[in-house]
């Protein structure tokens, strides 16, 4: 899968150099599935220590060709990376996304979303702690979490990407799994910021910081979010992710997808909460909702929420029927979740990925 220009935006004063630009693009969306399918996860857990990447800084723009680089510290050795090195990790990421046809709707682009979101939304901006700072999913208790139940999927499967490049944080890669999943489904140029380093499992932030589906409270997400310092509009941009992916019994105690197209990046899910009537499902889970047309879409009771409370409504509106307005406000969101946390150096670039 060929590599491609990345977009540096640095500050023209500050380098003297001139500015790269490319247009971007999408991957196209794919037909709607409508697929009810639930799989259980038979792989173990894996944790371990990580391979150390110390981001020391913007060196030097190399030779007359303007590539700006990164020095790494890494075990065995060091060495320079740059925008490009990047660009096939990136492509790396999106060759795995589709390779297995029988994993959920075929695709693992949501799980890893998933994984990103979790390893990012643990941040607390009053201790300045937690988030995808030192990837510290991969240590107990935080892999154990019940908000994390199935993630070691998308760990498991991002470590063929980590025994290719080793020089890569498991931050830095799990942040950026969450980008190329977004773009490769047809969602917008997510800007990414390379610079996270492995930590130690005494790093682990403590349960209960992410969101609990089953809490109806529009008073919950606000708690979740306001902690990491989201406002209300920013917190329904982030929802807006559920329009990917599904539930699963053997997870959340939760099943079924949010909409007829959950591999497919789009503004889906506030066009379905708001567009159909939803009821209780009569079930022997825990208490979620079901369309009352055809059964098979699902719906939070967290998620129920965001059409109850006037706040929330008027965005999810405005996003219902702007699908633009939505991926602006959600790539600035979203950007925000992933640098939670990241003592980034002065300088250091923000990288546009082409899209494979």
């Amino acid at each position: 899968m060929a590599s491609a220009l990345q977009i540096l935006r640095v500050p023209l004063a500050r380098t003297g150099m001139m500015m790269m630009s490319t247009q971007t693009s999408h991957a196209f969306r794919r037909k709607a599935v409508p697929l009810i399918r639930n799989y259980a996860s038979g792989a173990g857990e894996k944790s371990g220590g990580g391979v150390k990447l110390g981001l020391w800084g913007l060196l030097a723009a190399a030779g007359g060709g303007g590539g700006y680089y990164f020095w790494t510290t890494q075990q065995g050795g060091s060495g320079p990376r740059g925008a490009s090195d990047y660009q096939k990790v990136y492509d790396a990421i999106a060759k795995i996304l589709e390779e297995d046809a029988e994993y959920d709707d075929g695709s693992y682009g949501p799980v890893f979303v998933r994984l990103a979101w979790h390893a990012s939304g643990t941040y607390d901006k009053s201790t300045k702690d937690g988030g995808s700072s030192k990837g510290t999913m991969r240590f107990e208790p935080e892999s154990k979490h019940g908000a994390n139940a199935g993630l070691h999927i998308a760990r498991q499967k991002l470590e063929k990407v980590k025994s290719q490049f080793p020089w890569i944080s498991y931050g830095d890669l799990w942040t950026l799994a969450g980008v190329v999943a977004v773009q490769e489904m047809g969602g917008p140029t997510i800007p990414w910021r390379a610079g996270r380093v492995d930590g130690t499992a005494q790093d682990c932030p403590p349960d209960g910081r992410l969101p609990d589906g089953a809490n109806p409270s529009p008073k919950h997400p606000r708690d979740v979010f306001y902690r990491m310092g989201f406002d209300d509009q920013e917190i329904v941009a982030l929802l807006g992710a559920h329009t990917l992916g599904r539930c699963h019994t053997d997870r959340s105690g939760f099943d079924g997808p949010w909409t007829n197209s959950p591999t497919a990046f789009s503004n889906s899910y506030y066009v379905e909460i708001l567009g159909r009537k939803w009821v209780e499902k009569k079930w022997s889970g825990p208490k979620q909702f079901v369309d009352k047309e055809s059964g098979q879409l699902m719906m939070l009771p967290a998620d129920m929420a965001f059409v109850n409370d006037s706040e929330f409504k008027k965005w999810v509106e405005t996003y219902a029927k702007d699908e633009k307005k939505y991926f602006d406000d959600f790539t600035k969101a979203y950007k925000k979740l992933l640098e939670l946390g990241v003592p980034f150096p002065e300088g250091t670039p923000e990288l546009k990925f082409k899209t494979a």
